[in-house]
């Protein structure tokens, strides 16, 4: 029997694949899109579909959307806003009802016009955004004051047929969000859930992906189209040099109400208009994680988001007890399965520990634990982390306690490691030519300006260039002292605010 099990042993061992071909190809410094091409293909998030912009979104990126799903749509409960949802289709005739709206989406949508090989007789579009599919029946459901507020939100698909550079995650055809949207009686019940839901929205990227983002307000030109006024989350990649808008919680003042009649008797039986918002973030938020974070060696996830937070790799050497050490990673799993962990063990004998560990290093894993003969022989396991590579040795008696411990560590690290290199790339300008050499230098800039349409036009049109144009990223909430006689530093104009600019995606 002892023969037989050292002939299987030694076939096994003939079989194993040692090699290590899951490296990048690309650097992220060196040739950031060709390297975050690589990474969301290798690490298995998606995989590109004969469509172009189209991508599937494997099991590692859908368990990233379900924790942040789960997350949101409880704290949404709590508000007492409720789910539906609503067609993916809508008329020409109602998607054009609001004239302003529409025309910010137009080069966007996609419109369905033949059944079969018969030309449909109206075209049909497919839902780049819902207030035009929702508000004809927020009219039909609201009579008076007693209906209000209705709040409704939607997780979902919306098309917007991007032409340009699509990017996984960032830039798709195609793309899962969710959608909120409210009705008040009055303006200030919309402004507070605007900020509720933005709140939301920092905790989304600073608390869950580890991601620091500016809570601000947009520019009249850069608000939601048709809207009173757009707030959101604003990320940067400093690879890049560029922002990223993570989140944007809309309050739609009357506007809407009026195209769609959204109308109801108030408590002294008076006729008014209901004051509206629509907020959204979408899969958007995954692709800026893998941005912000990831590596040379691949994705780096963090604990909160992982699908496996922690993976148990055996390292048999000659002679060693191969089954007492498989048995050991399996008994590793179940502990900290019920100690509330997402963990798992790669117990593949066709694969040898070195291919294991790059394999989980590209996909991203925080933790990953090594058990082997020395291991077992001192009851304690190895660990690694992927953030920055530490190496310790944990007696068994103390898994549970010192894995909580670290992966919290991992967490607060990620996020504190991005806020450090972001502020980095903070640069405060006063003047044009400042201006100017802070956006080549890839900065996010912020600067004082008279919040003038106008004057932002200019900026635009004067930077446009190889790189794109640079445009306000939104004006902070936290806003720093503005001394008196400050000028915009575009139009030399007194200034009102500090705002921050910048290329972005």
């Amino acid at each position: 029997m002892a023969t037989a099990n050292a002939n299987a042993k030694g076939a096994r061992k003939k079989e194993v694949k040692k090699e290590t071909g899951l490296g990048l190809t690309y650097k992220k410094n060196e040739n950031f899109g060709e390297w975050y091409s690589e990474v969301v293909v290798n690490s298995e998030m998606i995989e590109y579909y004969d469509i172009s912009g189209c991508y599937i979104l494997r099991p590692w990126t859908m368990t990233i959307w379900e924790v942040l799903q789960t997350f949101f749509d409880a704290e949404i409960k709590k508000m007492n806003i409720k789910n539906a949802y609503f067609p993916l289709f809508v008329t020409e005739s109602v998607l054009q009802r609001e004239k302003d709206h529409i025309e910010g989406f137009a080069p966007e949508v996609a419109w369905v016009t033949k059944s079969g090989q018969s030309e449909l007789e109206v075209p049909i579009a497919i839902r780049p955004t819902s207030e035009t599919v929702m508000y004809p029946y927020f009219s039909k459901w609201i009579r008076g004051h007693r209906d209000l507020p209705l709040k409704l939100n939607q997780w979902c698909n919306v098309v917007r047929w991007e032409f340009s550079h699509p990017t996984p995650f960032i830039r798709s055809r195609e793309f899962l969000w969710q959608e909120g949207h409210t009705a008040f009686a009055t303006q200030a019940e919309a402004d507070q859930e605007v900020l509720e839901i933005l709140e939301l929205y920092r905790k989304i990227y600073e608390e869950f992906l580890a991601i620091p983002v500016v809570k601000g307000r947009k520019s009249e030109l850069e608000k939601f189209a048709g809207g009173y006024y757009t707030t959101s989350v604003e990320a940067f990649i400093p690879n890049t040099g560029r922002g990223i808008q993570g989140a944007t919680s809309h309050c739609l003042g009357q506007n809407f109400a009026k195209m769609f009649q959204i109308n109801f008797e108030n408590d002294k039986g008076v006729k008014a208009m209901v004051w509206q918002n629509s907020w959204a973030y979408s899969t958007r938020t995954i692709g800026v994680m893998v941005m912000v974070h990831g590596d040379d060696k691949g994705l780096v996830l963090p604990p909160k988001v992982a699908s496996v937070q922690v993976i148990v790799i055996p390292v048999p050497f000659k002679d060693a007890n191969t089954d007492a050490i498989f048995s050991a990673c399996s008994s590793t799993v179940q502990a900290l399965r019920e100690a509330g962990f997402r963990a798992e063990a790669d117990l593949r004998d066709n694969y040898s520990p070195g291919w294991k560990y790059s394999h989980w290093e590209m996909k991203g894993v925080p933790l990953r634990i090594e058990i082997g003969p020395k291991d077992l022989a001192n009851n304690q396991v190895r660990v690694v982390r992927r953030d920055n590579g530490a190496k310790s040795d944990i007696p068994m008696g103390n898994l549970v306690e010192k894995v909580k411990e670290i992966l919290s560590s991992i967490q607060e690290c990620l996020f504190n490691a991005a806020k450090q290199k972001r502020d980095a790339c903070i640069k405060i300008v006063n003047t044009w030519d400042e201006f100017i050499a802070a956006l080549n230098d890839k900065k996010m800039i912020l600067a004082p300006w008279c919040d003038e349409e106008e004057v932002e036009k200019d900026v635009k049109a004067r930077t446009k260039g190889e790189l794109g144009a640079a445009k306000s990223l939104c004006t902070p909430f936290d806003q720093p002292r503005l001394p008196e006689g400050t000028l915009c530093f575009a139009s030399g104009k007194p200034a009102k605010k500090w705002t921050y600019w910048g290329r972005s995606y």
